[in-house]
């Protein structure tokens, strides 16, 4: 009978003696009428996905020609066409520079994760998102690199920075190792040693206000700073020790045995890209995280070809406009493998069934980039975009233009559709109340 299977129901059996479970899928059974939510009600969690190329798109040749909803991709990110329906593209905005120095490709990057170029010390968008979704999670947001640095624009202060994970192999330990809890696992039992680190983590929390009161300001702050993420390693710790509600789109990915070489040679980039797409889509599917970060290149990429030496980066500066394309034919070509990378990053979610959907429909992807125009540092018309639907709560499938207006409009915009109690974001002129009501939902 149907009133007989629920969601912690799993295939179990013996291989080599070994008792093995496998998850089921989401089925009709386990959802409501509509297949739109559980069958208790509970509806899909949102999850949040920062995805930055450095160096941008040629100006001109990446924006659509009309507004609003059925619109035609322009030239440069004609590759999106497959999920046109699920993307918003963003053009117009701007860096405000206050009387700041211009400087080179961080100003951009900056100014979209932060919401201003004044104050290094704000915590990036990414993380002020997981503040709202990612705290009743294994992590609390994951970060991962393409070309083998750490490098990274998710941080929680000026010097709390979270480095990113170039090494796919890596990345799949750390989420599928030996502390992966199955969610759909029939047993569960709380690990000893994670209850002797929780333990210990309360008895120093208890001797912390005596020692506090003998410190001075500058002491208290940065102690404050410090508690603050050990109190965010106690809550990790007690969700360890809960046993994880279940998941049935939750399935393992296969151990892979290589990764390429991390490094700057684009083929390279590109598989690991490939490799962190999936393992992210399956820990978002198994309820490891909800918020993600994905350094494509950096925002100077030094990306090349095989066997070459000029790079990316070089190109935009040193390349000449083709006088009849009018455009920089070899940044084209690398503008064009990120716009693929993009898309595979997203169908990879899309990948995954949930419901009468699938896993991008409950994500937001914030595209983003560090200029409007590499070769000469320009801050205006930045390309920005969404990708995925965000749990019903964005409309989709929309040119918006909002020419002359901050880059924080559009992280307010998606911070407020991801649910952030946010009314106001950014500094100086960056500051801004203002979100795009014809995309929210």
């Amino acid at each position: 009978m149907i009133s007989e299977i629920s969601r912690r129901r799993v295939l179990r059996g013996m291989m080599g003696g070994t008792a093995v479970s496998v998850g089921l899928p989401f089925l009709d059974c386990f959802l409501n009428t509509n297949g739109t939510a559980l069958a208790d009600g509970t509806a899909f969690p949102v999850g949040y996905v920062s995805w930055f190329q450095g160096l941008g798109f040629s100006p001109g040749f990446w924006e659509p020609k009309t507004l609003g909803p059925g619109f035609e991709f322009g030239h440069h990110l004609r590759t999106l066409a497959p999920l046109r329906d699920k993307i918003n593209i963003f053009s117009g905005m701007k860096v405000y520079l206050d009387g700041h120095a211009a400087g080179a490709h961080n100003i951009g990057p900056q100014c979209i994760t932060q919401g201003g170029i004044a104050d290094t010390s704000l915590p990036s968008i990414d993380q002020i998102i997981a503040d709202a979704i990612g705290t009743r999670t294994r992590f609390r947001s994951l970060e991962v690199s393409c070309e083998g640095s750490q490098d990274s624009f998710s941080r929680r202060s000026a010097s709390a920075i979270n480095p990113s994970e170039p090494s796919p192999l890596a990345l799949y330990s750390r989420i599928f190792g030996p502390d992966f809890k199955d969610p759909n696992a029939a047993d569960f039992t709380p690990d000893p040693h994670v209850m002797a680190r929780a333990s210990v983590l309360s008895m120093v929390q208890e001797q912390r206000a005596s020692f506090v009161k003998s410190l001075g300001a500058s002491d208290k702050a940065r102690l404050e700073e410090y508690f603050t993420s050990l109190r965010e390693l106690e809550k990790r710790l007690a969700l360890d020790l809960q046993k994880p509600a279940p998941l049935a789109s939750c399935t393992i990915p296969k151990k892979f045995d290589e990764e390429a070489k991390p490094g700057e040679v684009i083929d390279d980039a590109l598989i690991n890209h490939n490799l962190h797409a999936q393992l992210l889509a399956h820990a978002f599917a198994c309820g490891q995280t909800q918020v993600a970060s994905v350094n494509f290149g950096g925002s100077s990429s030094d990306l090349r070809r095989p066997g070459m030496q000029q790079t990316f980066h070089m190109y935009t500066h040193e390349e000449q406009i083709d006088p009849v394309l009018g455009y920089q034919v070899n940044v084209e070509w690398f503008s064009n493998k990120t716009a693929e990378s993009l898309l595979g990053f997203a169908k990879a979610f899309e990948g995954i069934r949930e419901g009468d959907g699938n896993l991008l429909d409950r994500v937001l992807i914030m595209y983003s980039t560090d200029g409007g125009f590499a070769r000469t540092h320009s801050t205006e018309n930045i390309p920005l975009m969404t990708i995925g639907k965000a749990n019903g709560r964005l409309k989709t499938g929309i040119h918006v233009s909002a020419k002359g207006d901050s880059v924080s409009r559009f992280g307010l915009t998606v911070m407020q559709a991801l649910g952030v109690p946010i009314g106001t974001w950014g500094t100086e002129s960056n500051r801004t109340s203002k979100t795009f009501t014809e995309v929210i939902a």
